[in-house]
């Protein structure tokens, strides 16, 4: 009896290892095949582990009927206890079937732990149903961990009006509490610093990611360069740079990024040569900061240049954001015809802000012609912004006064 259970366990324990596999590969649609024949199995008892991998999986490939199946299996095991179980249904049934559904399924838990409290504020978060997730926060019946506050700051930190500084307020209090913040928490607070303009608080939480040795980390290294750039502070974004002993393309594409939105124009493509002598792969983000770095100070033919060596040299897809970008450098040029033949030409669709900058400087040069060219485009794609209308209405005024 007991070898005929410790070769059941065995069993259990090789397969569920498998699953697993397949799950951290990517592989969802093998997975619940392999669950469901590890479910038919007769002699095999599928424990809490078993369950959360199939629904996992179930989410990813967005199956709410499977997530539906799964559950009422967990329920006949009598394993909604479980919180790990239970976490994973609120969450799976969150992805697949609606906050509803999660909601329901969150509620039916006999044993909510933080973790299954989490996943449910987690869900309102990603929903940007911000209030909800602080109605769910303060009835918590157990003590919330560093978790529990990250939703909360990263909802509250993109909504709008007084989002970021309930944000802020949201961290200190989660200080007072005792928690100390992790990487997750520093990563969510950087945009509030962006949005803030607030240097000191970057400062803050830059000693404190070192003090906790959260610092250095990569992609806290590439947001911290960006977020001191945007705040205006350049000198400690570049600091931060040259410490970095392994740079990959997103903390090179960081400090491009952070002084084009300065207009140094001349520095970001000294970086871009720089990173090319490092042997480093640039991507489409990077040729993005190059441009707009090229389109804040006006050069034009750099513009061009780079957007040549992205396509030709390292066969990097433009996107519609590369397209505007070039198109509004021209057109701060003066170079309209140039700026309209991109868009004529462009494989992929135009975007209003594309042309919007021909539209404005075909304002400011009289170009009248060019102009109801953008403004026809323009207003199929926005017919609600006056703006254009104005624009094109200052065209013809600009032409007759020239």
């Amino acid at each position: 009896m007991m070898s005929s259970l410790r070769s059941s366990f065995r069993r259990l324990l090789s397969q569920t290892k498998h699953l697993t596999s397949l799950v951290n590969r990517g592989h969802h649609e093998q997975a619940l095949l392999f669950f469901s024949q590890m479910f038919s199995s007769p002699d095999l008892t599928l424990d809490p582990f078993a369950f959360p991998l199939a629904l996992k999986s179930s989410a990813a490939l967005r199956l709410p009927n499977a997530v539906a199946s799964i559950h009422a299996h967990a329920t006949k095991a009598g394993l909604l206890p479980n919180p790990f179980v239970a976490s994973s249904l609120v969450d799976s049934h969150g992805k697949c079937a609606g906050i509803a559904h999660a909601r329901q399924a969150f509620d039916e838990s006999p044993q909510r732990n933080v973790v299954v409290w989490n996943a449910m504020i987690a869900l309102y978060s990603r929903s940007s149903d911000t209030p909800s997730a602080l109605e769910i926060f303060e009835v918590m019946d157990v003590q919330p961990n560093a978790s529990s506050y990250n939703s909360i700051v990263a909802a509250l930190s993109e909504s709008e009006d007084d989002g970021p500084y309930r944000a802020l307020h949201f961290y200190r209090r989660m200080r007072a509490s005792g928690l100390a913040p992790n990487l997750i928490t520093v990563l969510a607070l950087l945009p509030i610093c962006v949005r803030l303009g607030a240097l000191s608080f970057i400062k803050e939480i830059h000693g404190f990611a070192v003090r906790g040795r959260i610092y250095p980390h990569p992609q806290l290294g590439s947001g911290f360069i960006e977020t001191y750039g945007r705040c205006g502070c350049l000198v400690y974004a570049r600091r931060i740079f040259d410490l970095m002993k392994d740079k990959d393309v997103v903390v090179w594409s960081s400090l491009v990024s952070a002084y084009a939105f300065h207009g140094n124009a001349d520095i970001a493509m000294s970086v871009f040569r720089w990173m090319e002598t490092e042997k480093v792969q640039p991507d489409g983000i990077m040729f993005l900061g190059i441009l707009k770095a090229c389109s804040h100070s006006g050069f034009a033919d750099d513009a061009l240049k780079y957007f040549d060596i992205m396509t030709d040299k390292y066969g990097v897809e433009a996107s519609s954001d590369h397209y505007s970008c070039l198109v509004d450098v021209l057109s701060r040029a003066g170079r309209l015809k140039e700026a309209y033949e991109v868009l004529d030409r462009m494989p992929v669709k135009a975007t209003a802000k594309a042309w919007g900058a021909l539209l404005g400087a075909c304002r400011s040069h009289g170009e009248v012609r060019l102009a109801e060219i953008a403004g026809r485009v323009l207003f199929e794609l926005e017919p609600e912004n006056a703006g254009n209308y104005v624009l094109l209405a200052e065209a013809h005024t600009r032409r007759r006064e020239v």
